[in-house]
């Protein structure tokens, strides 16, 4: 329901209001299934260099506010059972007093068909979906010091032998 939306935060998306079935099939063919076909092979290369299981780490980025509530969040880390790569990555966040860190906020992690669940939760890769507020980089300054405040902390949980390992912790949303 999320991938085309027709409405947000009380907008109509003209460009996606009406939407006929064969405009959402060209879609799909054009955006949606090449994106997830390179994201699986990016996935599956990693895998056979490191010769073990990579984890996966995904960076979107949330309004500061939305339907008139102002997010106090300045990262969310969203995730689904696996918590391999989400619970320290909430931890080593939140040693920042100056943060506010979500925990599956302002979103839940757990989206049947995402890329998260599409290529991590299936495989039982170890994964977690950073949300940065848009404001916190809206420019390049902002953007390069969140970059250069996850670097480390990326790498040591990078560097966590069970991070590295298939585990298949299912879903919230149901069966696999």
């Amino acid at each position: 329901p999320t991938l085309i939306r027709q409405l947000y935060d009380g907008t109509v998306i003209s460009g996606n209001y009406p939407l006929a079935l064969k405009e959402r099939e060209k879609r799909l063919d054009r955006f949606y299934r090449p994106y997830h076909d390179a994201v699986g092979a990016m996935i599956a290369s990693a895998a056979q260099a490191c010769a073990s299981a990579p984890f996966i780490l995904s960076v979107h980025s949330f309004t500061p506010s939305m339907q008139g509530f102002v997010r106090p969040w300045h990262v969310g880390i969203l995730w689904d059972r696996d918590d391999r790569v989400a619970r320290p990555l909430i931890d080593m966040l939140a040693k920042d007093k100056s943060l506010i860190v979500g925990d599956n906020e302002p979103y839940d992690g757990a989206l049947r068909g995402d890329t998260m669940f599409k290529h991590a939760i299936i495989n039982g890769f170890a994964h977690a979906l950073i949300e940065i507020r848009q404001d916190l980089i809206a420019d390049r300054q902002d953007a390069v010091a969140w970059a250069e405040r996850l670097a480390p902390i990326v790498d040591a949980i990078n560097r966590r032998p069970d991070i590295h390992q298939v585990r298949r912790f299912g879903s919230r949303t149901g069966p696999l």
